[in-house]
């Protein structure tokens, strides 16, 4: 993205002031797109995915690469995998196209999703993974992001060791607008060229859709 990418990110997603090493699932590993379902999940759910930017709306871009793409690339792949899973999946975006930060939060809502993952990608210099859950949240909130954030990493790791930056907070509107446990990923650095070259790998971009599903998983059979 053009100009200062933290301050642009830090506008875009938390608009709307006043107003938000793990074994993958037996089920999710051996899923395949357009496969028969197998080992269906006994806790199954409804899941909503919210692949950042869209439209006119790259997000960060850097290394040839853009935002909005790899984040509808890695919800897709999650996507897939949750529903192979037996669990039903909403995404705020399936294309190309261009959502308002409220919209995306009120079509979770009035979905009764009951898990909220919006995926992004990081800008500004960095390196590696890191996740993000509203400034003041409740236990089931905690407990997801904790899975989701270890889950991840797991998948990244996987593939090539990433730098773990750790969980964080902050007063995103997707997340301070949501009713249900909801969590930001912030999935590498499109800006940083060795992340850029993970980011552009598709096995990489599999892995990171296995750790986004897994943690899904395991956070529905406790719920």
């Amino acid at each position: 993205m053009s100009g200062n990418p933290i301050s642009r990110r830090r506008a875009m997603v938390a608009g709307l002031a006043g107003l938000a090493a793990i074994p993958f699932a037996a089920g999710l590993a051996s899923a395949n797109p357009g496969s028969a379902r197998q080992d269906i999940s006994p806790n199954a759910a409804k899941i909503y995915l919210d692949p950042g930017h869209g439209g006119s709306d790259s997000g960060a871009v850097g290394n040839g690469l853009q935002e909005k793409n790899l984040t509808l690339d890695i919800a897709l792949r999650t996507r897939d995998l949750l529903t192979s899973a037996g669990h039903t999946v909403r995404m705020s975006r399936e294309t190309d196209i261009f959502r308002e930060l409220a919209w995306r939060a009120s079509d979770a809502n009035s979905w009764g999703a009951a898990l909220f993952i919006s995926i992004h990608i990081n800008a500004g210099g960095g390196t590696g993974f890191e996740s993000y859950r509203y400034t003041s949240v409740g236990q089931p909130t905690l407990d997801f992001h904790n899975r989701l954030h270890a889950g991840i990493l797991s998948g990244m790791n996987s593939h090539t060791p990433v730098t773990n930056r750790g969980m964080k907070s902050a007063n995103f509107a997707v997340l301070r607008l949501t009713n249900m446990p909801a969590v930001l990923t912030e999935n590498l650095f499109i800006d940083r060229a060795s992340d850029a070259a993970l980011l552009a790998n598709s096995s990489f971009l599999q892995a990171t859709a296995q750790g986004h599903a897994s943690r899904v998983e395991s956070m529905l059979a406790t719920m």
